[in-house]
């Protein structure tokens, strides 16, 4: 029987899909999608949407709760954009992001051989962010709003005290308020493109506890910035930096490319796997830390480095990764297409006494081939793309360098899936893969997995 908009039916939960909906399936096999729904779930589900083969519902009456399920501890989940898992057990969370990873490399990869390792767990499941932002708006009444847009839309959801966040942020966010309610600095307005704040910016070291807080505006700065500065300075003890950045563009993207240091250093510090690093705004750094340790080094135990061979890091960033095994190896060649990041890079390796790391500012394809055309033969190859994978171009320059184990740090199964695959045509063969829960109560799994050549 064909589904209509508003019709109520049963619904068993029996899988999640990608995005952290629960699915269950009618009597005559249509797959319904079904937000904050959790495996197990019997329900009453109204239907808001009716493909032919697929449908959308929300959830009407709880018959029956998944013995997974516990009671959501935020008051804005289910309203923000931000976590899909915060009415799961963490176990049932790390069970179900296992699976994804699984299902990916085996239903789309067609990985049959591969041993998948128990997922890293996160000791710390919130308050792990060390990075927020946060759009400034203001509702049909012009109330302040700070805090996260809602799920497909730029609607802002108002948060004091995100949980997954530390709680000095929430201290910065009612400083912010409180200055904004006392000065006369006007909210911009993305329909209209006029007004001045648009984004409160805040980075913390998880070691050194230095805070960074920046705030982005259409225009040079704030109005009566020294007081705001005097109000953050009295209020936050760690705080190491406040920067003025400046974006005037008609765009979804957060900074603009102008930063001024209104206060302290331009740069906070914080340390990874016994190395320091120093973060600007602009600086890529892994917003849980201390599982990006664990990651690294599980990383590094699948790269296996020897004291003579060359690692080449593809998608290197600020050289995170690479920086962290270059001594267990002769040389590191790092390759990345920001400038900016290969600035840092270079410093980092600085920083830290690194002599034998070498930066290169390409696209990865690009650079590999080139590396390949001197005749660089590195014995291992750290891949750390972005969500959209490596591709087969990539995977063929590799093959032709010819290491003997390339690590493969993925932040999509998906497209981990599909690369995988072309490895295995270009012959090597998918040895071990382990997921890693970076982003507790989101539906966001990582992956590190180990490629030998055959």
């Amino acid at each position: 029987m064909a589904l209509s908009k508003n019709d109520i039916i049963n619904l068993t939960i029996t899988s999640t899909s990608a995005d952290g909906s629960g699915v269950g399936k009618t009597q005559d096999g249509m797959a319904v999608f079904v937000p904050l729904s959790a495996v197990g779930d019997e329900l009453e589900v109204r239907v808001l949407k009716a493909k032919k083969t697929y449908a959308f519902g929300k959830i009407e009456r709880i018959v029956t709760p998944s013995s997974a399920r516990i009671e959501p501890d935020c008051p804005v989940f289910s309203k923000c954009g931000g976590c899909v898992w915060r009415h799961v057990s963490y176990d049932e969370e790390c069970r179900i992001k296992h699976q994804k990873v699984v299902d990916a490399v085996t239903r789309i990869g067609g990985i049959k051989d591969a041993v998948f390792s128990p997922i890293i767990k996160n000791d710390n499941v919130s308050r792990y962010r060390n990075k927020a932002q946060l759009p400034v708006g203001a509702d049909k009444n012009g109330n302040l709003l700070i805090g996260f847009y809602a799920f497909h839309s730029h609607r802002i959801i108002d948060c004091n005290d995100c949980l997954l966040q530390p709680e000095i942020f929430a201290k910065v966010i009612s400083v912010t308020r409180s200055f904004i309610e006392q000065s006369d600095n006007d909210i911009y307005d993305e329909k209209t493109g006029k007004g001045r704040l648009r984004h409160l910016y805040i980075r913390m070291g998880e070691v050194t506890k230095e805070l960074m807080v920046c705030y982005v505006v259409n225009g040079n700065g704030l109005k009566q910035e020294d007081i705001l500065i005097k109000m953050l300075r009295e209020n936050l003890p760690a705080l190491t930096s406040v920067i003025i950045n400046t974006n005037r563009n008609d765009t979804n993207v957060i900074l603009g490319e102008k930063n001024r240091t209104a206060f302290g250093r331009d740069y906070i510090t914080d340390e990874l796997c016994g190395l320091k690093f120093k973060i600007s705004p602009f600086s890529f750094w892994q917003v849980n830390r201390s599982q990006a340790e664990k990651l690294y080094n599980k990383a590094k135990d699948y790269a296996n480095l020897k004291s003579d061979e060359i690692l080449l890091d593809l998608y290197c960033g600020t050289g995170t990764i690479g920086l962290t095994m270059a001594k267990e190896c002769k040389t590191l060649v790092g390759v990345e297409i920001i400038s900016d990041a290969i600035n840092d890079a270079k410093e980092n390796a600085e920083i830290n006494s690194i002599n034998n790391a070498r930066f290169i500012c390409g696209d990865a394809s690009s650079a590999a081939e080139q590396l390949k055309n001197e005749g660089l033969k590195p014995d291992a190859v750290i891949l750390d793309p972005p969500r959209k994978g490596c591709g087969e171009d990539l995977v063929k320059t590799i093959f032709e360098m010819s290491p003997s184990r390339v690590v493969y740090v993925s932040c999509d199964p998906a497209t981990l899936a599909r690369d995988l695959k072309y490895f295995e045509e270009y012959n090597y063969s998918v040895k071990e893969i382990t997921p890693c829960d970076m982003f507790s109560r989101t539906a966001h799994v990582e992956s590190v997995c180990l490629i030998e050549k055959n």
